[in-house]
């Protein structure tokens, strides 16, 4: 594969599961890599999202949008990372924006697993060389808390939690506009969006989602807001909150194109995590302290404030 791309196929021929049937078509990428494409709805059947295990059917219509190339060689880069916990099963540190978590088409090097490879190269053989033991995602402008697994039965673990929403995800989030009501939750289903297949949006046949907010501290044109998503769909916390009319501060995607305030990243952070420690048992909450760069934006509008 090259650049981003979306194809078609109708079947010809039934009875045989999606995730089997593309990893025939598409040679270039791995089936594990198919799966979590129809996982995270980048696969459509007759128009709608599907599973890895559904069998298709003589007719069906199946559209897949292709990421961009995800390099075949990934190599160990003595990148320095922002560690808020380690030990022997699993570490979790602290993202910066800017940086990519995966390898792909633009970003062959200075993304977090070519990191990860190089602390921890056991991690190569967890999940997988492209993923190197991530347990989740970030967006590349998201800073903030990040899992990765150190080895298999931690990996598997960690994500049973995250399938089963036991993992509790706090971010801080400045929005454009003042927020009412001042705590809420929003329930939309999350899926490609039609029109531009680049993006998500709130669909009809998205997959369900759900993110519950509540506001922090209101600003004059702005709030700063706690977002704790309940589930895990691809920018599901920038999504709902334009979808309600207040989309993040800095989301050329979802928001507005120019942002003086925040011209080099969106204000989205990851502050805390809290799930259950694989291992051990015991109940961890971890934190990641706000980037002074958008500690700085919080300054600047508290003082214009006054």
């Amino acid at each position: 594969m090259t650049k981003e791309r979306e194809i078609a196929l109708t079947v010809e021929g039934g009875g045989q599961r999606l995730d089997r049937l593309l990893a025939a078509h598409l040679t270039d990428i791995s089936r594990a890599q198919v799966q979590r494409l129809i996982k995270s709805g980048a696969v459509t059947v007759n128009g709608r999202p599907s599973k890895p295990a559904y069998r298709v059917e003589a007719g069906d219509r199946i559209a897949v949008v292709l990421p961009e190339e995800v390099e075949a060689a990934v190599l160990p880069e003595p990148i320095p990372l922002k560690v808020v916990y380690e030990d022997a099963h699993l570490l979790a540190v602290d993202k910066p924006a800017g940086m990519v978590v995966h390898p792909a088409a633009g970003h062959a090097s200075g993304t977090l697993v070519n990191a990860l490879l190089a602390r921890c190269p056991q991690v190569a053989n967890v999940g997988g060389l492209e993923r190197a033991g991530t347990v989740h995602r970030l967006d590349k402008d998201t800073s903030g808390l990040l899992l990765v697994a150190k080895d298999p039965a931690t990996h598997a673990a960690l994500q049973h939690q995250f399938k089963h929403r036991q993992v509790r995800k706090t971010y801080l989030a400045l929005v454009e506009g003042r927020v009412q009501p001042r705590e809420g939750v929003i329930e939309a289903p999350v899926g490609r969006d039609r029109r531009e297949r680049k993006r998500m949006a709130v669909v009809k046949t998205g997959r369900p989602a759900l993110t519950q907010y509540r506001v922090v501290e209101t600003f004059r044109d702005h709030t700063l807001l706690e977002v704790r998503p309940h589930t895990g769909r691809t920018h599901q916390v920038r999504v709902h909150l334009a979808w309600l009319g207040y989309p993040v501060v800095g989301d050329r995607v979802y928001g507005h194109r120019r942002q003086p305030l925040l011209p080099h990243r969106h204000f989205l952070h990851a502050r805390e995590l809290q799930f259950t420690h694989p291992a051990t048992g015991e109940a961890l909450t971890l934190t990641a302290p706000l980037p002074s760069e958008l500690a700085s934006v919080l300054a600047r509008l508290r003082e214009e404030a006054r």
